[in-house]
């Protein structure tokens, strides 16, 4: 279990129009990460942004840690172009590829973090494998249905998190485990008390007027349920 936590911004439901003050808004008020989803009308139903944008906010002189999150099939060749952009972090989901290891070495390599994504209903046995595990940086899990922003949160979800947070804890490997989707206020703490350590949070922040305010309380909840977490070991 890592005492450690990072919120991190989801993009995806902020305002395009003024992207770069955006991300500059969140980090003012405690973002730890930004949340980059990439999507291609295929793998998924809808179409982001790609390699070019991150490429621009680097340029910008955004600074912070950049996670990729991959939803697009094939990925191979996309996430060569990603480890060119500079991000901290690129996280594809296993279905998406016949190379899952490959990727997570070369990922590596390339001095990036490698993550693996998981849906609703992609098998958590990716985390039996060793092979696999000893590659990994991050593991997410989703909460909702890769694709939009702004969708309620499964409660299955918290089941498959506490899994995946005991394989990882039993694999010996210090690999973060992140949430994505329908995070909010109201189910951040039941989620931290489950294990997550990133949380991954698009519109209930985004939809808000004060993000220093938003993500304060977060991060309080958050406190609080890794406090309780340790006193019941």
């Amino acid at each position: 279990m890592n005492n450690n936590f990072f919120i991190s911004p989801s993009i995806l439901a902020a305002n395009f129009a003024n992207l770069g003050e955006e991300i500059r808004k969140v980090i003012d008020a405690g973002a730890d990460i930004i949340h980059f989803d990439a999507m291609d009308n295929h793998y998924v139903p809808n179409l982001s942004i790609g390699p070019i944008v991150l490429k621009s906010i680097r340029k910008d002189g955004i600074i912070i840690p950049i996670e990729v999150h991959l939803m697009a099939k094939p990925i191979d060749e996309l996430v060569v172009s990603f480890i060119k952009t500079k991000a901290n972090c690129i996280i594809f989901h296993p279905e998406s590829t016949k190379n899952v290891n490959f990727l997570l070495k070369l990922i590596r390599k390339n001095n990036c973090k490698a993550g693996l994504a998981f849906t609703l209903t992609t098998s958590l046995n990716y985390l039996k494998n060793k092979n696999i595990v000893k590659n990994l940086d991050i593991v997410l899990i989703m909460s909702v249905s890769p694709g939009f922003s702004g969708q309620k949160f499964q409660k299955s979800a918290i089941k498959r998190l506490k899994i995946a947070r005991k394989l990882i804890d039993d694999s010996g490997y210090n690999i973060l485990i992140g949430i994505d989707g329908g995070v909010n206020d109201d189910n951040i703490y039941d989620v931290a008390y489950a294990g997550a350590d990133i949380f991954v949070i698009g519109s209930s922040i985004f939809s808000k007027n004060n993000y220093f305010k938003t993500i304060k309380n977060m991060k309080k909840k958050i406190k609080s349920a890794k406090i309780n977490i340790l006193k019941n070991l």
